[in-house]
């Protein structure tokens, strides 16, 4: 499998990663940010091993990019970039593209005229150079999410926090971090919830 070369988006100065700049968190620390409501200006891409395995998200990729980097680059320069994204042989995406759905993808991105792109809530946004653990920064993770009334959502952004980090999400593991039986998750678990833990464990 291919070494992503991130280097690459480096020497060209590409923007793939931003913390939110509008929202301002409940609590801030030397180690992270916590964001009572949540925060959908989280984004960071290319954080974990993943890579790309749809379309679907593939694009999203591209609509991320092109709006961190609209102030910086021409469209020619945008359309470089995915195109080196696209190239399974540069290790983002595990897949080969048709260059005919690849120029489809790309210039549906640019008519969107840049907008933030959609994104997952996140309540919990760890510093760069954080120096802790994964093991430290689940049990923080279990701490704050910890504190709401077990629900959907919170099994949901349990299960973000814990992919984040590179581990398989497990219902033993949902349970150990929220303080509550495998019973109990398993009784919260939605069809979409399944989905959505097959999914996030199938890009580790």
């Amino acid at each position: 499998m291919s070494h992503r070369k991130i280097e690459w988006l480096n020497e060209r100065r590409i923007i793939y990663r931003q913390d939110p700049i509008n929202d301002a968190p409940t609590i801030s620390t030397k180690h992270y940010n916590y964001y009572e409501d949540g925060t959908y200006e989280h984004y960071h891409l290319f954080n974990s091993k993943s890579k790309i395995t749809t379309y679907k998200s593939l694009k999203w990729h591209f609509l991320v990019l092109y709006y961190l980097n609209m102030d910086n680059i021409i469209n020619s320069d945008f359309v470089t970039v995915a195109r080196f994204i696209a190239d399974k042989e540069n290790g983002f995406v595990t897949f080969f593209i048709k260059n005919k759905i690849l120029e489809n993808i790309i210039g549906d991105v640019l008519m969107q005229g840049g907008d933030a792109p959609k994104n997952r809530k996140r309540k919990i946004i760890f510093k760069d150079y954080s120096l802790l653990s994964f093991e430290e920064k689940m049990k923080i993770v279990g701490q704050l999410i910890g504190r709401q009334k077990l629900s959907k959502e919170k099994i949901y952004l349990m299960m973000l926090e814990i992919n984040d980090g590179g581990a398989i999400i497990s219902i033993q593991y949902l349970a150990d971090l929220l303080g509550c039986s495998t019973r109990t998750i398993h009784r919260n678990m939605t069809k979409e919830l399944k989905k959505e833990k097959t999914i996030l464990n199938e890009k580790i």
